[in-house]
């Protein structure tokens, strides 16, 4: 078939609102059931991923998928530590809420991800990243979104695990030296299901309005 000959497809007004959809119900997911997910599953999510741009077509993102128990302990053990210190810088009122959060599905989720940008990648050959080299993380955070989104079709709740050591994390998981740790991810079944933020809906912070975020010069 000739390049001439492949047409795009075309998308219809019911799948663009199944697509909003999908926006709206996308969540930062803290309570997991326990229920196994399966990995055939899982790695089709990571193929989907690596469908997401990148700088140069470099597409440096690594996952590690984290199945070993003392290495999950050791995380756990990381997590646990760097939270104690966050709590310390809130007072008050802001204290106890921070402390009532539930800030990691670490326990109870089945499937661990911990991903990673490879900065030394050959591929791209340095390609439209000279004077902005950070975009090779960018396009790593663009293959976790891509992640998040086609697990939240699949019914999968996705959690960012962020309050914890990147250094520490990249040793216990014994990666390449040229690795940065991206974020540390829960996958698995959401205890519940809402389309409002957990944080929204415990008073942690409201959504910002449009007005905030769009400039015009």
């Amino acid at each position: 078939m000739s390049l001439d000959a492949i047409r795009p497809p075309q998308f219809d007004a019911a799948f663009l609102r199944d697509f909003e959809q999908l926006l709206v119900w996308r969540r930062d997911v803290r309570h997991f059931r326990r229920d196994p997910v399966d990995p055939a599953l899982v790695d089709r999510l990571i193929a989907m991923a690596c469908l997401a741009p990148s700088v140069g077509n470099s597409q440096p993102w690594r996952f590690v998928r984290v199945v070993d128990a003392d290495r999950r302990a050791t995380v756990r053990a990381n997590f646990v530590a760097c939270n104690a210190d966050a709590l310390a810088d809130y007072e008050g009122e802001r204290a106890k809420l921070y402390a009532s959060l539930k800030l990691s599905g670490l326990d109870d989720a089945p499937v661990h991800l911990a991903v990673f940008c490879d900065r030394e990648t050959l591929a791209g050959q340095g390609l439209g990243r000279k004077t902005m080299p950070a975009t090779l993380d960018y396009s790593v955070v663009a293959a976790i979104h891509t992640f998040w989104l086609a697990a939240r079709l699949h019914g999968l709740g996705v959690g960012w695990v962020s309050i914890i050591d990147p250094e520490q994390v990249k040793r216990a998981l014994d990666v390449p030296t040229a690795w940065s740790l991206i974020g540390y991810f829960c996958v698995g079944l959401p205890v519940d299901d809402s389309d409002v933020p957990e944080l929204v809906r415990l008073g942690w912070q409201d959504r910002v309005n449009l007005d905030k975020v769009l400039f015009t010069r």
